[in-house]
């Protein structure tokens, strides 16, 4: 069975869900409409559902034969920007906007839903439908996880629209995207005049060079074959040119994609802040916040997924990308279920669809979503009938 045959004459409804939540964003943990709009086309379909986490939903679709289950996932949320992207749909709120492409995203998976329901009594098993809130802030991930929708999953997918020019996508297995953790580093000294730095304890010249070991870390403590980025992103410290700063902070972002480099670079700064506290006597206290885990495709699902995908848009569609360094809370699924993550394009020059996730002029093209559909709706078929 080919979905994209099948998609032509939900593509409609796929666009409208869409505006309507394009029109009505929420921050992540808040998506309570979001919950009842996404409820309320589930009534329609007479898909069941349970409401778990704060705002996240699991529908369920009973295939007519037994056999495994397969989770598809889209996220809800959306982000704390002013919208600019001139579309007659766009926000209605405030400085809120789907900037990130998760209206699409919900759109699609709804999509896939009507397609898979029509087909329910030939599904050799069963599908859960994971409609997600918090992506951004990951937290939405484990709350369904911890409420029960991952319980008897044998298998997950979920996916990304990026700027790929329309009707190609990229799948790969192995590690996809990064892991994140948010790292403060607070040090405290003695405050002084500054004529007379030798009776004070000065914190801003220990920050300045924690910043510089920072970058020989990468250099002399990890496998130049394991990406790693840390970027300070804050450093506050100070009140006044002639007074020796007691107090300084540094924000941190780290991405990774290993885990034996995570904690590497964990031990080496809490190091560093124990040494730096010993040469210039004063309190440095490190807190990490660890946010996500990095993404790794599993290679047989990967190749399902991949081979859904050449059903959908063709064969030689595949643009075999790069990992990135960017982070999402997907992974946290593949820890209970072997699963993959596609990336699909929505980029269209012509349309100014051009705009990377969380700029303030971001759209895409429409047209992708019809392929995005049918590919949630491909690989549960493929997958459970591969299973069966």
């Amino acid at each position: 069975m080919n979905f994209i045959d099948k998609v032509k004459k939900f593509e409609p409804k796929i666009i409208e869900n869409r505006r309507y939540l394009h029109q009505n964003p929420e921050l992540s943990g808040q998506e309570f409409e979001t919950q009842k709009y996404i409820i309320k086309q589930l009534d329609e379909l007479n898909i069941p559902y349970e409401k778990v986490g704060t705002t996240s939903l699991v529908g369920y679709i009973k295939g007519g034969k037994a056999g495994k289950t397969v989770a598809l996932r889209a996220d809800i949320d959306a982000l704390p920007i002013i919208e600019q992207s001139g579309a007659s749909y766009s926000s209605k709120k405030e400085g809120l906007m789907h900037a990130c492409g998760h209206d699409g995203h919900t759109a699609m998976l709804l999509g896939a839903a009507r397609m898979l329901k029509e087909v329910k009594d030939e599904l050799p098993g069963d599908i859960k439908l994971l409609f997600q809130e918090g992506e951004e802030n990951f937290t939405g991930a484990q709350k369904v996880i911890e409420d029960g929708g991952m319980d008897g999953v044998d298998a997950v997918f979920g996916m990304h629209g990026m700027p790929i020019d329309v009707g190609f996508y990229d799948i790969e297995p192995g590690y996809r995207m990064a892991g994140c953790d948010t790292i403060h580093v607070k040090f405290e000294g003695v405050s002084g005049h500054g004529s007379t730095p030798h009776l004070a304890k000065d914190t801003v010249l220990p920050a300045a060079e924690f910043v510089t070991q920072l970058n020989a870390m990468i250099t002399k403590f990890v496998d130049s074959q394991s990406p790693l980025v840390l970027t300070v992103g804050k450093f506050d410290a100070g009140t006044k040119a002639n007074i020796i700063s007691k107090y300084a902070k540094l924000d941190i972002s780290m991405r990774y994609l290993h885990e034996e480099t995570r904690k590497a670079i964990h031990e080496k700064i809490h190091n560093l802040a124990k040494g730096l506290a010993i040469i210039y006597d004063i309190k440095i206290d490190v807190e990490i916040e660890e946010s996500t885990i990095s993404m790794n495709n599993d290679e047989k699902i990967a190749e399902i997924a991949n081979k859904s995908a050449e059903k959908i848009f063709g064969p030689n569609k595949n643009v075999h990308g790069p990992i990135m360094m960017g982070s999402e809370d997907m992974p946290y699924y593949f820890q209970k279920a072997p699963g993959a993550y596609a990336l699909v394009g929505y980029f269209n020059k012509e349309k100014n669809n051009i705009y990377f996730p969380h700029n303030e002029k971001f759209n895409i093209d429409e047209n992708y979503m019809k392929l995005g559909a049918a590919l949630h709706a491909q690989f549960a078929w493929d997958y459970l009938n591969e299973n069966s």
